[in-house]
């Protein structure tokens, strides 16, 4: 069964669908503690028009998603300071905006990144996916107790003495590279599962901060490798066999819970 990664399109793949198997959740495990769980998936349209922008203008697509997911992001952030006590405001308002433009600058190329195309990632791709990949995990890293703090209490964070704007900003950024480098490997209508699957998945069994990250890390590692194996044999997309996959992985952990009469 395992032959299939002999070929070496299919390692680029498990490659990149691994690098983004591990920011994703990562970086998700943050935004649902924010309650932005929506955060992700309209960041993704965001992304589409970027994407259907480089298409017209010949420039590298995944690299004028990214500029446009970062400059919405910041967009967002800002929208929901102004809007405190109704922060979802900024995702309702960004989503449908997105969209539209992305349906005015649309062509056939675009559609590609509907679902993901990643058996067609290249060297290329694969180095911009790796180098994003590891600068995303490295802040979080260097920022990991100030996240915790801003993401569980930001007032508390405020008093505290941590620098919340500037937290909050570079996380928006961060965001924004993890949907961009995800767009490849599930696409845009499908990144959000990436980000939020695994997490639900880790919030039914872990009972820390660190075990709901650590859980979400290897869920999505291992829904991204059974879905690429899935897909290659049963010849489904692989964003969508990875999507899936993660989803069948939460329904048998909550089918599990309630058979064995497990409760919150």
């Amino acid at each position: 069964m395992l032959d299939m990664f002999t070929y070496s399109f299919m390692q680029r793949a498990l490659v990149a669908g691994i690098a983004v198997a591990i920011v994703c959740p990562a970086i998700g495990v943050f935004l649902v503690m924010r309650r932005l769980a929506q955060y992700g998936d309209t960041l993704a349209h965001v992304s589409l028009v970027g994407v259907a922008a480089g298409v017209l203008t010949k420039v590298f697509p995944m690299a004028t998603g990214l500029v446009f997911s970062v400059l919405a992001s910041l967009g967002m952030d800002w929208l929901r300071q102004r809007y405190a006590k109704f922060s979802e405001l900024s995702l309702a308002i960004m989503a449908p905006t997105s969209l539209a433009l992305a349906m005015v600058l649309a062509r056939s190329e675009v559609m590609s990144y509907l679902f993901g195309s990643v058996v067609t990632v290249d060297n290329e791709k694969l180095y911009l996916i790796g180098g994003l990949g590891l600068l995303v995990l490295a802040v979080l890293l260097l920022l990991y107790k100030e996240l915790l703090s801003v993401s569980f209490d930001e007032e508390q964070a405020r008093v505290g003495g941590v620098p919340v704007a500037f937290v909050n900003t570079v996380f928006m950024v961060l965001t924004a590279m993890t949907v961009a480098m995800a767009m490849s490997v599930v696409g845009v209508l499908l990144v959000s599962a990436l980000i939020v699957v695994p997490v639900a998945t880790a919030l039914q069994i872990a009972r820390s901060f660190r075990g709901t990250l650590t859980i979400s890390v290897l869920t999505g590692v291992a829904s991204v490798v059974v879905g690429l194996v899935v897909s290659y044999w049963l010849n489904l997309m692989p964003g969508v066999a990875v999507t899936l996959t993660a989803v069948a992985g939460l329904l048998l952990v909550l089918g599990y819970k309630r058979i064995a009469g497990i409760e919150e």
